[in-house]
Formats: structure tokens, sequence, C-alpha cells
């Protein structure tokens, strides 16, 4: 059924959106705009809208408008109102005033196509096949006929016989087979094969997939077993491979030569102890992995000698120090590393042991213990700030189930136990460190509380849910019942990614307070440590706020900002880019250019002289400041978007371009640099010219090929300023070739006023709202001028279209044989696969994706990133069924032309996706064959058990609720083949696995659903 608390959560942010209020009739029309679906009251049970919103007082309020009709305001639930008060009397004796209105109108933010992390997955945990009557397999019984929905192939009074272990389930064996590798070298004198998934898990946070298990006797280079008992699986014994299985002679003559020194690498055989341990310092800093044919370059430029080239070619020579997969098998230097972490076990369980001792100690409060809290396990929780003096430990609570709501319903148990006065037991003799009930000042609240500082007849408390203390009576503590320990203590602590060097300065603790302080913002967790570290995000606006960037930029001394100001002049201007919008990037001689220069000099020189891999960025972060190469020098970057864990988008804040990059092309700022350059602000003055026939964002090619062509390769640029708009940090300009600034009718504005070159392509208009470009950042100075100059404006949700090529330019063709990847294998008929739902129309048309070769899907689209968003620019011819990458929402991808349109837009068919698109024609780019190795990964589904039919609008909210976006197993009842895997269709099952206690058949749901929908009918 549908999902009531998101219903809420989701009628509040629109409701928030607006202070007066929205009308009743408006109230669908804006919950569609905000989720792309109708408010589903009947799949809640309700007959009417108006009875829906009449169930949730905590979160609508109805009322008469002035006209008489009604209108929904948004209640402020009790949860947030008990949060704000306490918050607000926290502040009190802090600052003046109360602090700011809790915001809760969340919107979950973006992620990359599918996951950031690009590692290979292992199996889900698959259907239980012990036979259970009835459809449902865990779900009530009793709804409806079960013959009426029962597959022709299987028997017409049971369930489908429930799925066996997957037959070739699609894992990574390289990879699981070196984990196991030294898994069995800890334990050289035997390990019983049911020990092996929990040993598997605690060393690699990942399930061992359940296939490899039935091949654990075919990998005798892995592993030799032994079957000492029986034939049952779970009794078998493994033990390493025999040294002599392994050893092969080239791997012998290897070992023979490792003794001989070399003063040259030039074979196979040498490779020293010493490159081992800096390639193995290389792959730790990169946990996500690290491609093959990055290793040269980067190895070179931290270590400052070349590594030699047969490495690429014998990867095998290092397996002992890092795991090896494959996502495109015909090419060997597109393989990833992933490193191996060899820890010694004694000290583990020792620190193991330390640690869970001293938690027990500080957590045994009276004769009871607390359980710890646990990181929510979503990516994008939402948390509400309480305070901070230190952004190295933010107070902070997560808001929703089994949180706030946990918290939330445990003091209405307090307040109703401690409201009988046989409940309310004196803390006549509080002691420091003790576990209390206190009773509220203020409020009518029960709160847990932990004594910090006894005092003659007051006492200090901390409030362990809260967050914060407070000097109260002792008359105010109870003794705090058993039944109230069993929750963890909700106020909790993070620490905030990238402002770790400036933790406690005052500049950013104030802009934290004012920006994030008594907020619900959502936290984007990078490290799952016992502090997380976060970034978080106010997506309360149009655009997301990032905190912990926008904190940063209160360190920039504004004194050093460029001096632009109306009807100031200047000469030597550098023009560093033109955007196909029109506007301008450039730098002016100014105090804080000067600086920056001589700092990004000794950057250079420090640069140079370290040997070490301290500085390699490992952790890559949306607003995360850097460096990266410009024009072979280094030079200040922000990351603005993190495409899986290896590319990334970056900005090059002193000059205004764009750029998609490798992680390993970036460096940390060095730390005794760090402070200069952070507190000098950017360079890059973005400006427009004045006085054109047309507006920002209607240029024509022509005219943006013009001014490049005229002022980027122009040393001695002038320019007057005519208008600054500080809301949009817009410079209105005169620009000059010369330095006579003094008669406009000598600038280019003029110049480009006069000349042709407005006239747009028929059916072709730029636009400024369209996706924007990234290009590759080049570190040779020769190529920086064919591409730097195509940035785009800033990564928000107003984009540009990309630049199209000159009129005159000759339209590329699509190569002529290209050669489509192979079908997608899959499982046989009755076995299961892993996948994930990436489309979900309704029950007859889905489109699944192989579960366990996503990172494929995402390295291969870094790669596309890559390669195109360096690409020069021409356009294509495009036809129908042409297969071809196109640009949509700041990613490439592969698709299929359905049709050409006659105002310059394609519809495309996302072959990896199962998405269907419009796309203007600039954004399409010949696919090359390089990208037709891995199979198009979308697949397009139908679920079995259920009679076709025309599904309603709600039964397809219902399936789209339980199944999109979400990994399922998915049993194989049959397939529709076809040459092309567009054409390609299944007919299957979808099994929820992510409960342990039971198994969710989504043909049960739906069959449940049209049955209710009918009866009610």
């Amino acid at each position: 059924m549908a999902d009531e608390e998101l219903v809420k959560k989701m009628v509040r942010a629109v409701l928030l959106s607006s202070r007066s209020g929205v009308s009743l009739s408006n109230l669908q029309v804006e919950y569609k705009d905000l989720t792309g679906e109708l408010i589903p009251y009947k799949q809640l049970g309700y007959a009417t809208l108006d009875a829906l919103l009449h169930s949730m007082p905590s979160v609508v309020k109805l009322d008469k408008g002035q006209s008489g009709e009604v209108v929904c305001h948004a209640t402020t639930g009790n949860e947030v109102t008990r949060i704000t008060k306490l918050a607000a009397r926290q502040h009190t004796a802090k600052r003046t005033g109360r602090p700011q209105v809790v915001n809760c109108q969340m919107r979950v933010k973006p992620a990359a196509p599918f996951v950031l992390n690009g590692e290979p997955r292992t199996s889900l945990r698959q259907p239980d096949h012990r036979g259970r009557l009835g459809r449902g397999g865990g779900h009530r019984g009793g709804h409806g006929d079960p013959h009426k929905a029962s597959p022709s192939n299987l028997n017409e009074n049971t369930t489908p016989a429930k799925p066996k272990l997957p037959h070739s389930a699609p894992y990574s064996p390289k990879l699981v087979q070196s984990r196991i590798k030294e898994v069995l070298n800890k334990h050289s004198n035997g390990l019983w094969v049911s020990k092996l998934p929990p040993l598997y898990r605690e060393h690699y946070k990942q399930d061992l997939p359940n296939e490899a298990l039935k091949d654990l006797e075919h990998w005798t280079h892995i592993c030799s077993v032994e079957k000492p008992c029986s034939n049952k699986p779970q009794e078998m014994l493994l033990y390493p491979a025999k040294e002599t299985s392994q050893i092969t002679p080239q791997s012998a003559t290897q070992r023979s030569s490792a003794t001989s020194k070399s003063s040259t690498l030039a074979s196979p055989r040498d490779l020293p102890p010493d490159v081992k341990q800096k390639l193995g310092e290389l792959l730790l800093k990169y946990s996500s992995g690290l491609w093959a044919h990055a290793l040269p370059k980067l190895y070179q430029d931290t270590y400052k000698c070349k590594l030699a080239e047969f490495v690429l070619d014998h990867l095998t020579l290092l397996s002992d120090i890092c795991t090896i997969d494959y996502p495109m098998p015909d090419n060997s230097k597109r393989a990833i590393l992933y490193a191996k972490v060899l820890e010694d076990e004694n000290r583990n369980q020792s620190g193991l042991a330390g640690s869970e001792t001293k938690e027990t100690v500080e957590r045994c409060l009276s004769s009871q213990t607390v359980p710890s809290l646990v990181i929510p396990r979503e990516e994008y929780p939402s948390v509400l700030v309480v305070e901070a003096s230190d952004t190295n430990s933010v107070i902070l609570r997560y808001i929703g189930e089994g949180y706030s709501k946990a918290q939330e319903k445990l003091e209405d148990e307090m307040r109703e136990f401690y409201g009988q006065d046989i409940n309310k037991v004196a803390l006549t003799s509080p002691l420091s460190g003790q576990l209390t009930a206190v009773h509220a000042e203020e409020e009518e609240e029960i709160l847990r509380a932990q004594v910090c500082e006894v005092m003659a007849d007051k006492v200090k408390v901390y409030y362990v849910d809260h967050g914060f203390s407070e000097v109260i009576s002792k008359s105010k503590l109870f003794e705090l019942h058993e039944k109230f320990y069993r929750l963890p203590f909700q106020a909790t602590k993070c620490k905030l990614a990238g402002l770790e060097s400036f933790s406690q300065e005052q500049a950013v603790l104030k802009r934290f307070e004012s920006m994030a302080t008594g907020k619900i913002l959502l936290a984007e967790i990078l490290e799952r440590n016992e502090v997380p570290l976060m970034v978080l995000y106010d997506t309360s606006q149009d655009d997301d706020i990032n905190i912990n960037a926008t904190c940063m930029k209160a360190l920039q001394d504004k004194s050093l900002e460029s001096p632009l100001k109306v009807n100031s002049a200047f000469m030597n201007v550098n023009v560093t880019s033109v955007c196909s919008d029109g506007t301008i990037y450039c730098q002016v001689p100014s105090r804080g250019l000067t600086k920056l220069n001589g700092i990004l000099e000794k950057t250079e020189n420090y640069l140079h002289s370290q040997v070490t891999s301290e500085l390699l960025v490992s952790l890559p972060f949306c607003g995360k400041n850097c460096l990266a190469r410009y024009k072979g020098k280094w030079s200040r970057v922000e990351i603005t978007n993190l495409h899986g864990s290896r590319v990334l988008d970056i900005l090059f804040v002193d000059v205004g371009i764009r750029a998609s990059v490798e992680v390993t092309e970036l460096r940390e700022i060095p730390p005794p640099l760090l402070r200069d350059l952070i507190s000098t602000p950017p360079q890059a003055l973005k400006c427009c010219l004045a006085d054109l026939p047309v507006s920002i964002g209607s240029w024509t090619p022509d005219a943006v090929h013009w001014l490049r062509d005229t002022v980027l390769h122009c040393s001695d640029c002038s320019l007057k300023a005519t208008k600054v708009d500080e809301s949009k940090r817009l410079a209105h300009v005169y620009l000059f070739t010369s330095k006579n600034f003094h008669d406009t009718s000598c600038s280019l504005n003029q110049q480009l006023a006069d000349l042709n070159l407005w006239n747009h392509q028929k059916d072709v208009f730029l636009s400024s709202r369209g996706p924007s470009k990234s290009l590759n950042a080049p570190t040779n100075p020769a190529t920086i001028h064919n591409t730097d100059v195509q940035d785009k404006a800033p990564h928000t949700a107003r984009r540009m279209l990309s630049l199209l090529g000159s009129q005159s330019a000759p339209p590329c063709s699509p190569p002529v044989q290209l050669a489509l990847p192979p079908l997608l294998e899959l499982p046989e008929i009755g076995q299961n696969m892993d996948v994930f739902v990436s489309v979900a129309c309704h029950p007859g048309h889905f489109v699944l994706q192989p579960w366990q070769d996503m990172y494929k899907l995402v390295d291969l689209m870094g790669e596309m990133i890559l390669h195109y968003n360096k690409m020069e620019e021409k356009p294509l011819k495009v036809e129908k069924n042409q297969v071809c990458a196109a640009k949509l929402e700041n990613n490439w991808y592969r698709v299929l032309v359905k049709g050409v349109l006659t105002n310059g837009l394609v519809s495309v068919f996302q072959l990896d996706y199962g998405k269907h698109e419009l796309v203007s024609c600039t954004q399409l780019r010949p696919l090359t064959q390089e990208f037709c190795q891995l199979p198009f990964q979308a697949i397009t589904a139908q679920l079995a058990g259920l009679k076709p039919r025309q599904w309603s609008e709600e039964a397809s909210i219902v399936f789209r609720n339980h199944v999109e976006k979400k990994p399922l197993v998915a049993h194989l009842d049959s397939v529709q083949e076809a040459s092309q895997s567009w054409d390609r269709k299944v007919v299957i099952y979808l099994v929820d696995t992510s409960q342990e206690e039971r198994d969710i058949w989504l043909h049960d749901i739906m069959a449940e659903f049209t049955d209710e929908m009918s009866n009610a009918a």
C-alpha cells in the first residue's frame, strides 16, 4: 500500500512552501508538481481527499478563506514544537532572541545516476525456498481466489516454488576469489565453510555471494576442500591451496630474480619491494578503487620517478597488494585496482574489546546500560542541528522513524508514567554521571538527563536526547525507571568535512550558527566513524546550499576581492573564459590577484619538492577546495559534482572554467599554505557586455565564436564597468582590445552590435536553462585554448545547452560500422537474478538492471564523461534507430534515437536505464566502439503471476512505491527474445528480501490491492 508517512512529509513540504496556505483545489496540483503524482488518498483508505487531510491534524490545519474556499495550512508537529522550545531554552543565556524557525521542508538531494560507490556488489539475500503456502509467502492470506493469478506453468493451488539460489549470479569471481584467499591464508589449519560468510562480511563489509559457495570446489587454485563428515556443503573444511598449485614458471622466475639488484626495471620479473610499497600507498588513498591506466602518471607525480612500463601489462605482479577487477574484459588497462587491507586480527580483537569496555563504562549509569545510537543507513538522513562550539563536534539529532519519532513516543510514555504520583520517586542524592528523569521548567515534559555537577540546592544536567545543559532545582529530579533505558541517547555529534583546520574559527562558527543552528538539514555521510564525517545541505530553497562550503567562505578576506565598481576602468585585463550564453570571466589587476599569484608560486614549489602520497585527494565531496592543473600549473578548484567515485566535476574558481577530471588529478592544498589560499577570494569576475541587442542566454554560436576568437588571445584587454548587480554577482561592462576605453564606439560591444551574428539557426535556440557542458581540464598549454573557453554557467538547476559548431561546419556522420554490444546474459528459466528497478510504470511495464554489475555501468559512465566532455563539438547527423551518446543532466548516456522532432529536439531511449527523454540535437555525439563492450543494461520486464489488464493510476502508484529505485530479487518466468536488447522482454516474479523476517512477493501485493479495489467498488 502507499506509504502514509511519505505522503505526510510531502504534504507538509507543499504547505510549508506557502505562508498564506494552499487552497484545497490547488493542493493536488502543487503536490503533483513536487512529487510527480497525485495524493493517493484512496490507496490510504479514504473516500475523499478532505477525509485524508482531516486525519492528519499534526500536518495540516483546514481553515476557510475570505472567499469561503477551504485553505490548508501547515501545522507544526508536536515533535518539532518540543524541539524548538527546548533548543530555544538552551540559547537564551547565550544570545537574545529565539532561534530561527525549524525548517521541515526537506527535498531529497539527488545522487549520481545510481551509486556513488563504484565497487563490485555482492548478492542480495535470496528468497527463502522452504515452501510456504499461499501467494504471499509472508503476507496475510485469504485475499481472493488463489487460482486466478497463478502462472500457467505452475501448480494452481500453490505459490510458485520459491526460487533456488542463482545458477549464474553475476558477481565478480576474481575479486571474491582473491578475498577468500586472504581469509584462508589467516586460517592455514582449516576453516569450516559455515564460518566463511561471517568472516567475509567482517573483513570486507559485504556479504559473500551465495553462488561463490557452490563454486568453491572448482577453485582449486584458491582452496582445497575436504569433506570429513558428510556431503553436506556446510560441513566441508577449506584449506589454502597448496603452494605448488600456484607456482608457474613465470612466478618461479620472478621469485628467483627478485633477489638480484637491477638498476632498471625492464622486464616483468623485476618489481622491487619499495615499488610495491609505494604502489600500495597509492592504492590505500583510493579506497573505492583506482583505474590502472592512471597509475603511471600518478606514480610519477607523487614519487618523482617513472613506473616501469611493463607493470600495466602484467598487473598480476600486484596481486599480493591489491585485487584486480576488469569491468571491460577486452581492455586490461581499464582494470580497477582495490587495495588489500592486511590487519592484525589479534590487534583488532584486543582493540574491539577495549572499545567495548570503554563504552560499557561510559554508558553504565545506575545499574542499567543504554544501547549505542546507530547511524542511519540512508545516504542522506535528515538531522536537526542543536549547536556547535567546534565544527569537529557539532551536536545534532537524527530526524525520522526510529530516531526523533521514537524519542517523541518515549517522552509521551514518560509524561504519562510520571503523571501518576505513585511513580514519582524523587532523586534525593544525585551523583555526577547518574541518569535521571527531569521535569522541564517551562513545559509539562519529562526528559532524560545526566547529572553533570551537583551544587547546594541545584544541579547541572545534560539532556542526553536534546544535546544541551541546564542548571535546575534538585526538586525536578526523579529516578529514571528501567524501561526508559532502552532507547539510545538521541543527541549525537558529527564532524563537518573540509572545516577540520578551522573548527574553532569565530567567523566560521558565527556563519554556521546563522545558517544551521535550530534547522533541520540534509546530511551527506562521508565516513561512518564514531563521530561521522558529514556535509550538510539546506534544501528548503530552490537551490541547495552547501553549509560546509558556505562556512568556509566566511574566512575570505573581503579587502582582497576584485575592486570592480560602477564607472571603474581597468587595463591589462585577462579574459579567461567566454560562455555560450554570452557571459565572460576575466581577471583584473588587484591586490588579491597579486597575492594569489605569489601563493600559487609557493604552492608549485612545495608540491614539486614533496615526495609523498599524503597530498592525494582520497575523499572527494561537493564543495571541497583543492588543487588541479590548469595550463600546466596548479590552480585552485572547487568540486561541484561527483560521477561515481573516480570521476568528478570541478570549477577553477580563479578563471571561471569548469572541467571533468579523474580524482587522481586532484591534490590537497598544502597545510602551510591552506589559510592563505582559503582566505583569498576567487579572482574570476563574471561579466556581461552592456548595451547589446540580445539578452544573456540568447547568443548565437557565431556571436560566441567571434568573441572568443577576439579576446581569448588578446593580452592587452581593457574594460569599463557601467553597472554591478551584487545579487547576481554580475558586472555589465564595455570591453576593449586596446587601452582606449574612453570611447565606447570602439568597444567590442559596438562591434558585435554592428555585425550580423544574431540570426539564430532554424529550430535551434541556445538557452541558459539547459544542461551544462563540463570540460576536461587539459594540462597541455597548447590544447587549453581549444577547450577551456567553452565553460558554462555555474552548476545549478539553470544550466546552458552546449554550444553548436559553426553553421558552416560540415555535420559529422555516425560511425558506419558500429558493432553493438552482445545481448545481456540472463539466468536460465526458473533461476534467480539480483536486479535494480530503474523505472516502474506499472506491473505490465518496468525496467530492470543487473544489480551486481552496476559498478561496471558507473565506471563506463565515468569514462564517457571524461571522453565526451573534452571532445570538440560538431553537429551530428541524427537518424531514427541510431545508437549514440547523449548528454542529460550533466551525465553521458548510451541512447537509441526514437524520433527526430522539427524543433531541434530528439526523442531518445536510455539503453542502460530504460528512460525515455527529450534532448537537444546539440547534445548528441557518436558512440565510439570503446563504449560498446558492456552489454546494454536496461531489461524491459513484466510482472508474472497476474492477468494482463489496464492498470489504474492508483495501482501503478502502489507498484511504483514498492519497486522503483530498489534492489530486488527477480525469478525468471519467461523471455520474449529479440535480436536487439531494447526489443527483448522478460516476465518475472519480483521479491523484496530486504526484511530478514519475511519475503515480499510483489505479484501478491498487486493481486491483493486489485482485490481490495474491486471489493470497494
